[in-house]
């Protein structure tokens, strides 16, 4: 049973007309669902993110405050996004790219706006975007043999440098300013362990895909031995 008509499925043994035209018609609906209505929120948050930053000098605390609703409001769907497109099934190519990609945009904006207006140091920003691009380009070099996992530290990483970032967006002072060092120093932390255990990750999955392969093209060879000595 498909749940379609008869008459719009063109009858038995007859093809629907305007068969293709209907399956496009239904693959780009899927596109607009919430999960990716949510990634295209936070991907047009990101230019609205900055503009608020930066405004009024980049040191005015109400401009600053805006702009830390529009980070929190990024962040929060963050969370949500995914889990929704897992838990519903909705998941789709488009968001398999955007998500990532928005993820590291609001963040890499954040980042280098704080680094360009003197709040964080510029090596500070250079160690999170190196790690997240570069585990990013290692997902990709060896997606061949195997994906690798988000680990908890992974979780908890991101967790850590939203809510540093946060903090300095924020025109913080006194007993939270030092509060706010010590959190971008835990996050930083994690960066560099959870990129490291990515790192093993990477190696351990390319030995063990490499290790299959080998395998397999051998019992193929031994196949055909057998075969040619019949």
């Amino acid at each position: 049973m498909t749940g379609v008509p008869a008459s719009a499925a063109g009858g038995p043994g007859r093809p629907a007309p305007g068969g293709k035209l209907g399956a496009a018609a239904v693959n780009q609906a899927s596109l607009w669902n919430i999960a990716n209505i949510l990634t295209m929120i936070r991907l047009l948050l990101v230019p609205g993110f900055v503009a608020l930053m930066l405004a009024g000098g980049g040191y005015d605390p109400a401009w600053r405050s805006l702009a830390w609703a529009a980070f929190a409001v990024a962040m929060i769907t963050d969370l949500f996004d995914g889990h929704l497109a897992r838990a519903y099934n909705l998941v789709t190519d488009f968001g398999k790219i955007a998500d990532p990609i928005a993820d590291k945009a609001i963040m890499g904006a954040a980042l280098i706006c704080l680094s360009s207006l003197g709040d964080l140091p510029w090596w500070v920003t250079g160690v999170i975007l190196g790690r997240e691009l570069g585990i990013t380009l290692l997902r990709f070099v060896v997606i061949r043999y195997g994906v690798i996992p988000a680990s908890r530290g992974g979780k908890l990483k991101t967790l850590a440098q939203g809510t540093a970032v946060g903090m300095y967006v924020l025109a913080l002072t006194g007993p939270l300013a030092t509060l706010r060092f010590w959190v971008m120093a835990v996050a930083v932390v994690l960066t560099v362990v959870t990129g490291l255990d990515y790192v093993k990750q990477a190696v351990v999955l390319r030995r063990q895909g490499i290790a299959e392969r080998r395998a397999l093209a051998a019992t193929a060879v031994a196949a055909a031995d057998r075969e040619a000595e019949r």
